[in-house]
């Protein structure tokens, strides 16, 4: 059975692949699947920043590309500032208004509110959210009936 922890440590371990030369803040992102697999992304900038990716959407869009969209049941994001090294940062990050409404996509396919776990880089501070209360009255397949 996969926990909590081992899921912000599936995300802390993504984030140190973070390629973020810009922002120079790394995130990590790490999704629990229905049959306990674990998949992971993380931040991918571009130097038309425009185009930069978050860590919950490149781990999304790698489960969906294996045909796991509907099977994600929990969401951890870790991330925080490299610019001394190593990651920093006390508060916990939480994804994103896009990556919100990302999760909502596979949260509205599976048939679940997926828990999304938000940690400061140092793993001392999490919070725990239901989508749901993260991103409320969301839009989604469901509203395009």
């Amino acid at each position: 059975m996969t926990s909590k922890t081992d899921l912000i440590a599936a995300a802390r371990a993504a984030a140190a692949h973070a390629y973020a030369p810009y922002s120079r803040f790394a995130v990590g992102a790490a999704l629990l699947l229905d049959d306990g697999r674990i998949v992971t992304g993380c931040n991918f900038e571009n130097a038309s920043y425009g185009l930069a990716l978050c860590a919950e959407t490149v781990a999304l869009a790698k489960a969906n590309s294996e045909g796991d969209l509907a099977r994600v049941v929990e969401v951890a994001v870790i991330g925080g500032s490299i610019a001394t090294g190593a990651m920093a940062g006390a508060d916990p990050v939480r994804p994103c208004g896009r990556c919100r409404q990302i999760i909502n996509e596979a949260a509205q396919l599976g048939g679940r509110d997926i828990l999304v776990h938000c940690s400061s880089a140092d793993g001392e501070k999490v919070e725990t959210h239901r989508l749901s209360d993260l991103l409320p009255h969301a839009f989604g397949p469901a509203d395009l009936v």
